[in-house]
């Protein structure tokens, strides 16, 4: 949908809907070969709904919109209250029946529609105008790229770095820019420069600017040797707050629809890395990007081992207070997915914040972080039940899964709610276990 704009004074001109052509023309809405794109054979005129398409993200002044549909207006016509709307919704409107105008409300003392020729101009006109500029910045754009794709295969050191940031400014900012990269073969080029021997400058510049590409099969093989995603993580370990989160999501790339590119991008100095991404309260933006591909990365069970040895299970146990939903259920499906093999477990029991920090998500987040929650605690409970269970208990476990089966979950989340409070109980008389089980207890 378009958004009317007042911004510059001509269209509050047009607003009025007092056009004058003249008067455009001077105060150039209106201008000489306007809506005439220039090609072998002549001078071809523009077709205003194709314009009008691609413009679809401008500013477009009111006056052009028609009331109705709220879209451009193509074959504007008047009505005898002076309102002016798009003819095919208006004839739709009177064909209903109605004998009112749509804006005002007033009847109609006259059904017939004007043709409002001077305004159709002026709309043909000023998308013309707009369309024209578009395809101008469009062009400068693509031949700017072709020469930074020119100069980068002659410079080095600071001068290839500088390239290279103008590159990633131009590619981050204007969609053009991509084609133009991926059609003048710069993606192999670009690829090219990181290796062993690059350095972290001209690294991050280069990350940078693929992130942003849509990147085939044959990239991300290449991108995937050893030698260069090496380089990508120790990037990601040193750079700035932007250069690791751009390392974070090339990677990210790099392993979508690859089932092995776990195996051969997990090392320990990733999984480091991520920790410390995800860590850094302050970027909210890292932690998200972070914890998404720390879930992609354990999905691959042989590295879930890795990751505990680092000491991941307590640091994500601590990460939660405070994060928020997105983040958190990340968090939990990290912690389930540990949870699956022994090592998790037990490092999920040693951890004498991961009961009390897990209880009190039950029925506190979305229903999906109740169902992971509860997930983890099971595997908890049911790894070490005589220690765990009391502490579950103590921390509001029980009343919590009693609200659980009251609510209106899913039937599979209240089973094992109603199995995980089963399991609890085994280790109390019932007077003392329906004790525990007082909702005041626990609901805060």
């Amino acid at each position: 949908m378009y958004q009317p704009s007042s911004r510059k004074e001509a269209d509050m001109r047009l607003d009025s809907q007092v056009l004058d052509l003249e008067t455009a023309v001077k105060d150039g809405i209106m201008g000489g070969n306007c809506g005439l794109i220039s090609t072998g054979f002549g001078l071809k005129k523009l077709d205003l709904k194709l314009m009008a398409e691609e413009l679809e993200s401008i500013d477009v002044p009111t006056v052009f919109i028609c009331p109705i549909s709220l879209e451009p207006m193509r074959d504007p016509v008047t009505l005898c209250t002076g309102q002016t709307y798009e003819r095919s919704n208006i004839v739709k409107w009177l064909s209903l029946g109605h004998y009112t105008c749509p804006t005002t409300m007033q009847e109609l003392w006259d059904d017939s529609v004007t043709p409002n020729k001077t305004l159709q101009q002026l709309i043909y006109s000023w998308f013309s105008q707009k369309y024209l500029a578009m395809k101008k910045r469009s062009e400068d754009v693509q031949g700017r790229v072709k020469e930074v794709l020119e100069n980068l295969k002659k410079v080095k050191g600071q001068a290839r770095v500088q390239a290279l940031k103008e590159l990633r400014q131009v590619v981050q900012a204007h969609g053009t820019a991509l084609k133009t990269v991926v059609e003048n073969g710069g993606i192999a080029f670009i690829s090219s420069l990181l290796g062993p021997f690059t350095t972290h400058a001209v690294g991050s510049e280069v990350i940078g600017i693929l992130v942003n590409l849509n990147l085939d099969l044959n990239s991300k093989s290449d991108l995937l040797q050893p030698a260069k995603i090496s380089l990508i993580v120790d990037i990601l370990n040193e750079g700035s707050i932007e250069t690791k989160i751009n390392c974070t999501r090339l990677i990210g790339m790099l392993m979508e629809g690859n089932d092995f590119a776990s195996q051969n991008v997990a090392s320990l100095s990733l999984l480091v890395g991520l920790l410390r991404l995800v860590k850094d309260k302050k970027h909210q933006s890292g932690v998200l990007s972070g914890l998404i591909l720390l879930k992609t990365v354990c999905s691959n069970e042989s590295v879930r081992n890795s990751f505990v040895n680092v000491g991941a299970v307590p640091q994500l146990v601590e990460l939660m207070p405070g994060l928020n939903n997105e983040c958190l259920e990340l968090v939990l499906c990290i912690l389930e997915l540990l949870s699956s093999i022994p090592e998790g477990r037990l490092a999920l029991k040693d951890c004498p914040n991961t009961i009390p920090n897990v209880v009190k998500l039950l029925m506190k987040a979305s229903e999906n972080c109740t169902q992971l929650a509860l997930s983890i605690l099971w595997s908890i409970c049911k790894f070490a039940p005589e220690e765990c269970a009391s502490l579950a208990v103590d921390a509001g476990l029980a009343a919590k899964l009693l609200l659980v089966i009251q609510s209106g979950y899913d039937p599979v989340l209240k089973q094992r709610s109603a199995e995980l409070l089963k399991l609890c109980s085994l280790n109390y008389t019932d007077n003392i276990f329906i004790s525990k089980c007082k909702l005041s207890r626990t609901i805060e």
